[in-house]
């Protein structure tokens, strides 16, 4: 699959092949949060996802690849339901705010529904404004679960020494809503009965000693909205962000969104 970015750049969409570009979805690990070695998920793990039938994807200018997706295959359930984790998704510093990461979702999309996948999960921090966007409004994924501290300590730069918190993205991948939202379709969502918003500033204060526990105080704060939520039943259905860039999140019932949505 190929797209074109707005500067004319042809950008192709493909499954890895071999140890070279295996090695440089590697690279690409470490330029994007400056991993430690101990973070870093190795050569093997890519080779054995794909022999298990996960999904290793890579973006590629020319030769050179500019940003790829790994999932593996999971379970959970009973009974048991087959799904896929989408475990990462990087791109290149040089190719960001291109699209790359949408056109790599919308490949493993095709990809897994082509296998007989309905399901794609994977985490990601509540405090990190474009990738909330992406993956709710942009996406249509839904959240229900919220886990403190999910990975334990990170040695990536952009997690700023806070814990790893994330929340559980759902993408229901042949679902009304997912289909209206990447077609471009309205599709209303039930009634909003609670949001919870992200300041803009949060990159910053999570970058700066002297502001971090701006960063932590926000953190705690959202924890403890996500979780009293999600035990009401509520669910992430919409994420907007207002005139200042401040990033909102839009919580329904779950009940509703399942019955019109899912």
């Amino acid at each position: 699959m190929n797209f074109t970015t707005r500067d004319g750049k042809t950008i192709e969409i493909r499954s890895c092949q071999g140890f070279d570009e295996l090695d440089d979805c590697v690279r690409l690990q470490i330029e994007t949060w400056g991993y430690a070695d101990g973070d870093v998920i190795p050569r093997r793990v890519f080779v054995v996802g794909q022999y298990i039938g996960g999904q290793a994807i890579g973006a590629f200018d020319g030769r050179r690849m500019i940003g790829f997706a790994m999932a593996l295959p999971a379970v959970h359930g009973s009974p048991v339901q087959p799904y896929l984790h989408s475990h990462m998704l990087a791109v290149d510093p040089a190719y960001r705010n291109y699209g790359v990461g949408y056109q790599l979702k919308h490949f493993q999309r095709v990809e897994a529904l082509e296998r007989g996948f309905g399901l794609m999960e994977w985490t990601f921090d509540p405090l990190e404004i474009k990738n909330a966007f992406l993956n709710i409004h942009k996406l249509g994924a839904i959240v229900r679960r919220y886990t403190p501290n999910f990975y334990g300590v990170s040695s990536s730069r952009l997690q700023g020494g806070l814990p790893t918190d994330r929340l559980h993205a759902e993408w229901y991948l042949d679902s009304n809503r997912v289909r209206a939202i990447l077609e471009g379709r309205q599709l209303g969502l039930p009634e909003v009965v609670a949001t919870i918003t992200v300041p803009y500033q949060v990159a910053a204060w999570k970058a700066s000693e002297e502001l971090a526990g701006q960063a932590a105080e926000l953190q705690q704060q959202n924890r403890r909205q996500f979780q009293e939520a999600f035990a009401r039943g509520l669910a992430v259905a919409g994420y907007r962000r207002d005139t200042q860039g401040n990033g909102i999140f839009e919580l329904v019932q779950f009940e509703h969104l399942r019955h019109s949505h899912l």
